[in-house]
C-alpha cells in the first residue's frame, strides 16, 4: 500500500512539473528558430538573442528593471525586518493577529486594486509616474512579503537568548545586532530574494504607475506581445527564467552557508 502511494506521488509530481514547465521550455526552444514564427522550426540560430543585445532602448529598461528591484528590495526588508521586531513585540496575541492581518492586506488584494489605487494617491500627491513611483509602490507591496517571511524566525528563537545578553550587559543595539539579525538572517535572505523576484515579475501594479518614457521588463513584454507574435519575445523571456534561475541557486546557497553557520553555533 505504501509503495502504491509514494508512486502516486511520484507520477503527480511529475506531471505538475512538466504542467509548469513544458510551456516555458517550448518558449526558450521557439527562442532558436530560424524560421521567425512559432509555427515550425526551421534551423536553429541566435539571431534573436544578437538583436536583443543590440537594442539600446531594451538595455535601459532592463537597467531601469534591476534598479527598481535591486533598491525595492533593500528598502523593502529593512523595513520589512523592523515590521517584523514591532509584530513580535506585542504580548497580546490579539493585538499581534490584528496588525499580521493588517500586513497581509496588500498580499490577498488584487494587483488591480492596489496599482489603481496607487494611481490615484501619485496623481492626488503629485508624484510624477516614473522611476520614483514604481519604486515607492514596489517597496509597499514587498514590505509585507519580508515581515511573513522574517517573522516565523523571531517567533522560533528562544527569548532566554536575548535575557542572556541582557545578563552579561548587552545594550538594546547590541541585542539586535549581536543575537537577533544573525539568528533570523535565513529569514532576512529568504524576504529579500522573495522581495526581489515580486519586483522583477510585477507587471500588474507597475503598468499602472509607469509613466511615459519609463518602463520595465514585464510591461515591455506585454507591449511587444501586443504588437504581434515575435521571437525578440521569446528570447527575453528566456534571458529573464534563466536569471531567475540563477537568482534561486543564489539564495540556495546562502541558505545552505547559513544552516551550516547556524549548525556551528548550536553545537
Amino acid at each position: 500500500m505504501h509503495n502504491k502511494s509514494s508512486s502516486f506521488a511520484k507520477i503527480y509530481l511529475i506531471l505538475i512539473f512538466l504542467l509548469l514547465y513544458t510551456p516555458i521550455l517550448f518558449l526558450i526552444f521557439y527562442s532558436f528558430n530560424s524560421g521567425g514564427t512559432m509555427g515550425s522550426f526551421k534551423g536553429f540560430t541566435l539571431d534573436w538573442y544578437r538583436d536583443l543585445f543590440k537594442d539600446m532602448r531594451l538595455f535601459l529598461i532592463v537597467l531601469n528593471t534591476f534598479a527598481i528591484a535591486i533598491l525595492s528590495s533593500l528598502v523593502a526588508t529593512i523595513v520589512g525586518i523592523f515590521g517584523a521586531l514591532a509584530i513580535h513585540s506585542y504580548k497580546q496575541r490579539k493585538t499581534r493577529n490584528t496588525l499580521l492581518s493588517l500586513n497581509n492586506v496588500l498580499m490577498v488584494s488584487p494587483d488591480v486594486i492596489i496599482g489603481a489605487s496607487f494611481l490615484i494617491l501619485f496623481t492626488i500627491g503629485g508624484i510624477k509616474l516614473g522611476f520614483i513611483s514604481v519604486l515607492l509602490s514596489h517597496i509597499a507591496f514587498s514590505i509585507p512579503i519580508v515581515v511573513l517571511l522574517v517573522l516565523p524566525k523571531l517567533t522560533e528563537m528562544n527569548p532566554t537568548l536575548m535575557d542572556a545578553a541582557r545578563d552579561l550587559g548587552a545594550n538594546n543595539w547590541q541585542i539586535l545586532t549581536k543575537v537577533i539579525l544573525p539568528y533570523i538572517t535565513p529569514g532576512i535572505f529568504a524576504g529579500f530574494f522573495m522581495a526581489l523576484t515580486y519586483s522583477l515579475d510585477d507587471f500588474a501594479v507597475t503598468f499602472f504607475v509607469t509613466g511615459n518614457g519609463f518602463s520595465t521588463l514585464s510591461v515591455e513584454i506585454y507591449s511587444l506581445a501586443r504588437r504581434g507574435i515575435s521571437l525578440n519575445i521569446n528570447a527575453l523571456s528566456a534571458v529573464l527564467f534563466l536569471f531567475t534561475i540563477a537568482l534561486v541557486i543564489v539564495y540556495f546557497l546562502l541558505q545552505q552557508r547559513s544552516n551550516l553557520k547556524t549548525m556551528g553555533v548550536r553545537k
